[in-house]
C-alpha cells in the first residue's frame, strides 16, 4: 500500500467533506470489511388465498420450521408471502409472478394456491399445506405417485370422527344444516364426505352454498330458518374466514355450532375435532427443508395429519343450549370457559 498517496486521497476529501462525513465514511467501510452482509441463499414464494385463520396459523408453523432449521427471513432465504384476497384470479397471478421471480421453491397454502402453482410450473419445487385433497386437482394419482415436483402435507378433516361426536352429543338432533362454498373443490369434497357420513350417522343434511364472505351471515339465517337442529359449517378457506358471522347467527338462534377446525372454538363454536394447523405447517417447513438439502419432491410422499384432537368452549356451549358430559370434558385436548383458567389438558 502506498501511504503518501492514501494521504494525499485524505487530504483532498477533507478540503471538499466535513471531517465528521469523513470518519463515517472510514467507520462504514471497517463494518463492511469486519462483517460482511449475509445475502440470502434461496427464494421463496409463499402464498394463500385469503387470511383464514387455518391458512395464517399454517404459514406461522412453516416460517418457525425454517428458523429452527437455521434459515431466517431476510438474512439467508428471502420469503416472499403474497395472499390472493380470496380471489381465484390473483392466486392465478401470484403463482405466476413467483414464476417470472424465479423463486427457488413455492409453498401453497390451500387448495387453490396448489391448483395455482401446479398449473405454472412443473419444474419448480411446490410444498402445499391445508389442502384437503391433493389427488382432487391433479397433483397426483396417490401419496407416493405424483407429480415430480410436487409435495406438502393434507388437511383432509376427520370428518366422520366430527359427526360420531355430534351424535354423541345430540343424540335427538336429525337436521343439520351446513354452508359450502362451490367455487372451492374443496368444499365439495368435504360436502361429499358430509353426505356420506350423514347416512352412517342418521342425519338428514340441508346445505346451502355461499359465493363470498360477504354473504355467509345472510346464508347462516336462511339456513337456521329451515328449522335445522344443528349446525355444522364445511371447513373451507371461505367460511373459515368468516366463521364469526356464522356464530353469531348461532348465538342469537340458540342453534348448536360444531366446528369442522380447531381454531373455531375460539371464534363461537361449542366444539370442534381436527388438526393443529401449525403443527401442519411446522411439518410442511420441515418439507421445505428437505428439499433444500438435496432431496427429490417427486420421492417424498405427501404426509396426512394423525393425532386428532378435541376442543371444547363451554361458555359458547351454554349459549348454544348445549350440555357436555363429564367423561367428554374429561377427554378433551382444550377445554375453554367456566372454571377452566389453564384453557390446555
Amino acid at each position: 500500500m502506498n501511504f503518501r498517496s492514501e494521504a494525499g486521497i485524505i487530504d483532498k476529501l477533507r478540503q471538499i467533506f466535513p471531517a465528521g462525513f469523513i470518519l463515517s465514511l472510514i467507520f462504514t467501510f471497517l463494518q463492511l470489511c469486519c462483517h460482511p452482509t449475509e445475502s440470502p441463499q434461496y427464494k421463496i414464494g409463499l402464498f394463500q388465498i385469503n387470511e383464514a385463520p387455518t391458512l395464517n396459523a399454517a404459514r406461522e408453523g412453516l416460517l418457525q420450521a425454517l428458523k429452527d432449521k437455521g434459515l431466517f427471513p431476510g438474512k439467508n432465504v428471502e420469503v416472499i408471502i403474497r395472499n390472493g384476497g380470496g380471489e381465484i384470479s390473483s392466486v392465478q397471478k401470484i403463482a405466476e409472478g413467483f414464476v417470472e421471480e424465479r423463486v427457488d421453491l413455492i409453498v401453497a397454502l390451500s387448495t387453490p394456491c396448489l391448483q395455482a402453482a401446479i398449473h405454472v410450473t412443473n419444474e419448480i419445487p411446490i410444498v402445499f399445506a391445508s389442502v384437503a385433497n391433493p389427488i382432487l386437482v391433479g397433483a397426483g394419482k396417490s401419496e407416493t405417485d405424483h407429480l415430480r415436483n410436487v409435495t406438502g402435507v393434507s388437511s383432509r378433516g376427520p370428518i366422520y370422527q366430527n359427526l360420531a361426536f355430534i351424535r354423541e352429543v345430540l343424540p335427538q338432533a336429525k337436521r343439520l344444516g351446513t354452508l359450502w362454498t362451490p367455487a372451492e373443490l374443496n368444499s365439495e369434497y368435504y360436502l361429499s364426505l358430509v353426505r356420506k357420513g350423514a347416512e352412517k350417522f342418521g342425519f338428514e343434511i340441508v346445505a346451502l352454498p355461499v359465493e363470498s364472505i360477504h354473504e355467509v351471515f345472510f346464508v347462516a339465517q336462511t339456513l337456521v330458518n329451515q328449522r335445522i337442529d344443528v349446525l355444522f359449517p364445511i371447513s373451507d378457506n371461505t367460511l373459515n374466514a368468516s366463521f364469526p358471522a356464522v356464530a353469531q347467527v348461532a348465538h342469537e338462534n340458540r342453534i348448536p355450532l360444531f366446528g369442522a377446525n380447531l381454531l373455531t372454538v375460539d371464534q363461537g363454536a361449542c366444539a370442534a375435532m381436527g388438526w393443529d394447523f401449525y403443527e401442519m405447517g411446522y411439518e410442511a417447513g420441515q418439507l421445505v427443508m428437505r428439499i433444500f438439502n438435496g432431496e427429490n419432491p417427486q420421492n417424498i410422499p405427501f404426509k396426512y395429519m394423525e393425532h386428532v384432537l378435541l376442543y371444547l368452549n363451554l361458555d359458547n356451549a351454554q349459549r348454544q343450549g348445549v350440555e357436555f358430559s363429564n367423561d367428554i370434558i374429561a377427554r378433551a385436548d382444550r377445554v375453554i370457559g367456566e372454571n377452566n383458567t389453564s384453557g390446555e389438558r
